[in-house]
């Protein structure tokens, strides 16, 4: 059984954003968010194409002022312009209740509203402002994400139920209290939406927090208490490799479980030059492909299988032919994800000597099997199962890429045409 198989997905309302469908058994929606400032219109327009051209399925953009309010009709019109029709998403805090209602465009160009119930207001002004942005979802036919964090819960339901949790005979963990209101403040916050008129299959809910035990805690909790569509993601996760680690941990346990309808990794991005800023960002949108391909639930690119590499292969011929398919594959999807249907769940084995590299290379749809140190300086090539040539010389990773490139005409081009 594969493990995409035994991955049963929990039972959720279907949301439309724009024209990506999100809960109801639709497929895991990938989603990233931009770093630029959204007045910037010019480089907002440029990391969302890039983030869409890596593979982000919804992107969110900051609206915190008149200014930014009134750049998303623009860049929206840009995006369309470069056949870039992925849907945007609005974060709004503290004055998102203002800002729709002086640039009421801004609504209309968005796919999704982002509300943090913590950040919406205080006292009686709350519930105002909140009825505000909802209404305004309503009005235009959008969705909404009641997007609750732990580093910006309501201060003043905390209390309450901190206040209520001393009165009990025996008191509950802080811990504890702190998860359940994260839960008790999105959905109270749906459960009002619905009576200000947003449908049910409007509302996505997520409840974030930067500790993998808790946000596991409070998503089997949430997950248990509610048939809304939710949002995952491991807020402040970090940077490079703690990040992705604790990303991954987190998601990859509640997905297993069957929770989860649209992701996103929030890495810090490394510091480095400017030209090179949107590769960065667009680091979150491939470690979430990769959690959702590695776990059998989504397939976006050929994936690589290399060898760590041992003292039997001391040359690094074969970690730099990994790297430069893996490198090559990922650039090619772009381009082969409308020509070649199901090219995406292709596997490459890069291998490193004759322990383990004929039989991995054997199990891949194309694989090479390079010669460790002191080994014959020969490498066979296995397609499917079957070994076909060996190469030999220093043209070794031209001839293997050009191998790659014949398999998939060969293998998907036919399905090019057929009915999906």
């Amino acid at each position: 059984m594969s493990l995409n198989n035994a991955i049963v997905r929990r039972p959720t309302c279907r949301v439309l954003v724009g024209h990506v469908p999100v809960g109801g058994g639709a497929p895991v929606v990938v989603q990233s968010m931009t770093n630029t400032d959204t007045a910037d219109i010019a480089g907002t327009v440029a990391q969302v194409h890039a983030l869409w051209q890596a593979g982000s399925e919804l992107v969110r953009l900051t609206v915190n002022t008149e200014e930014t309010a009134r750049a998303v009709p623009v860049i929206r019109e840009k995006l369309d312009a470069l056949g870039c029709n992925v849907p945007l998403i609005g974060d709004f805090h503290f004055n998102g209740h203002r800002l729709i209602k002086a640039v009421p465009e801004c609504a209309e160009a968005l796919a999704k509203l982002r509300i943090n119930p913590g950040n919406v207001g205080r006292g009686v002004k709350k519930d105002e402002q909140f009825a505000t942005l909802i209404e305004a979802a309503a009005r235009y036919g959008k969705a909404v994400r009641i997007g609750v964090n732990w580093g910006s819960l309501d201060p003043e339901l905390l209390a309450r139920m901190m206040d209520e949790n001393a009165k009990r005979p025996k008191p509950h963990a802080p811990e504890e209290v702190m998860r359940n209101a994260l839960i008790t403040s999105a959905l109270d916050s749906a459960a009002r939406a619905v009576e200000l008129g947003l449908p049910a299959n409007r509302i996505i809910l997520s409840c974030k927090l930067s500790g993998v035990q808790d946000l596991i805690k409070v998503y089997r909790d949430l997950a248990a208490r509610s048939d809304y569509a939710l949002h995952l993601g491991l807020t402040e996760a970090g940077m490079g490799s703690k990040g992705i680690v604790a990303s991954t941990a987190a998601l990859a346990i509640l997905m297993q479980e069957g929770i989860g309808d649209t992701i996103r990794v929030s890495l810090t991005p490394q510091p480095g030059p400017v030209e090179s800023h949107n590769d960065r960002r667009t680091t979150e949108v491939q470690v979430a492909q990769e959690i959702l391909q590695v776990m059998g639930i989504r397939s976006f690119t050929p994936l690589v299988t290399a060898c760590p590499g041992c003292g039997r292969t001391t040359s690094t011929v074969f970690q730099e032919l990994a790297q430069n398919i893996q490198n090559w594959l990922r650039t090619q999807m772009p381009i082969w994800r409308g020509q070649y249907a199901g090219v995406e769940s292709m596997n490459v084995a890069v291998m490193g000597c004759v322990v383990n590299g004929p039989g991995e290379s054997k199990h891949a749809n194309v694989g090479i099997s390079l010669p460790g140190t002191g080994e014959v300086p020969v490498a066979p090539v296995y397609v499917d199962g079957a070994k076909t040539v060996t190469l030999k010389g220093d043209a070794i990773a031209e001839e293997f890429q050009a191998i790659v490139e014949d398999y998939v005409e060969r293998t998907y081009g036919t399905k090019k045409n057929e009915p999906s």
